[in-house]
C-alpha cells in the first residue's frame, strides 16, 4: 500500500498532479482545496495517499494531512459516496468543515459540494453522526502536513568534492486551521474525560468553535461546558 508520495511537483492538471519521485512519476487526484495549497511546479511536495483499486482501475488520491485522508476514508463508507463525491465534499468544506457539518446536522453545507444532492447529503449526516466524534478527537495529532523530502535530480557517477552541508530548513509553523483543529480535539477530549457523551460534546465544541474562531483550548472548554450545563 502506498501511504505517502514525496518528490518534485512536475505538473498540475485540473484535478490531478504529477509528482516525480527520483524518476518515477505518480499521478494523484486531489481536491480543489488541496490543489490551491500546492507549491509551484518544480518544487518539493509531499502528500499522503489512498489507493483506489477496481477491476479495471487504479487511482491514487492525495491529501495534505492524515486527518483529511481519514475523513476521505470515512466519507466513502457512506452508501452512494464514492471517491469523487468525497473529494468534492472535502474540497468544498475541508476536514474541519466536514466535522462541523456532520456534528451540527448541517446537510445544506454538505450539499454545497458539486454533485452532492440533498438525499446524499442527508445520508452522510445520518450515517456519520455517531462516527465523527472519534475522528474529531484525533484531529490535533493528525492535522500536521506531510513533510517533503529533498528533491534529488540525479546521483553522481564519480566522487565529488565534499560540499558544506546545508542547514536544515526550519519546520513550517502550524497553520491556523491546524491549530484550530488541535484546540477542538483537545477540548473534545477534555469533555469526554468529564463524562459527556461524544455526540453532545462534539456538537458543543463545534458550535462554540464556530462562534469563537480565535478561542484557545481553555476558552473552548469553558464555553462548551456553559452550553452543556442544564438550564
Amino acid at each position: 500500500m502506498i501511504g505517502k508520495i514525496s518528490g518534485r511537483l512536475d505538473w498540475k492538471g485540473l484535478d490531478t498532479v504529477l509528482i516525480d519521485c527520483r524518476g518515477v512519476g505518480y499521478i494523484l487526484h486531489v481536491s480543489d482545496r488541496t490543489m490551491a495549497s500546492l507549491p509551484p511546479e518544480g518544487e518539493a511536495v509531499a502528500l499522503y495517499t489512498e489507493l483506489l483499486v477496481r477491476e479495471d482501475l487504479l487511482q491514487l488520491f492525495g491529501f495534505p494531512t492524515m486527518i483529511e485522508k481519514e475523513w476521505h476514508k470515512l466519507l466513502t463508507t457512506v452508501q452512494g459516496v464514492g471517491a469523487k463525491a468525497s473529494m468534492a465534499i472535502l474540497g468544498t468544506l475541508g476536514p474541519e468543515g466536514v466535522a462541523r457539518a456532520i456534528t451540527l446536522g448541517d446537510a445544506r453545507a454538505v450539499q454545497a459540494a458539486p454533485g452532492v444532492g440533498p438525499k446524499l447529503a442527508q445520508r452522510v449526516i445520518l450515517e456519520l453522526k455517531s462516527k465523527a466524534p472519534s475522528l474529531m478527537a484525533m484531529g490535533g495529532r493528525l492535522s500536521r502536513g506531510a513533510e517533503a523530502a529533498e528533491v534529488i535530480e540525479s546521483e553522481p557517477l564519480v566522487a565529488a568534492p565534499a560540499k558544506k552541508k546545508a542547514a536544515k530548513p526550519a519546520e513550517k509553523a502550524p497553520s491556523e486551521a491546524a491549530k484550530r483543529a488541535a484546540s477542538n480535539a483537545d477540548a473534545l477530549s477534555a469533555l469526554a474525560n468529564l463524562g459527556y457523551g461524544p455526540s453532545d460534546a462534539a456538537e458543543a465544541v463545534a458550535i462554540v468553535s464556530g462562534e469563537n474562531p480565535d478561542a484557545d483550548t481553555a476558552a473552548l472548554i469553558r464555553l462548551a461546558l456553559k452550553r452543556l450545563a442544564p438550564r
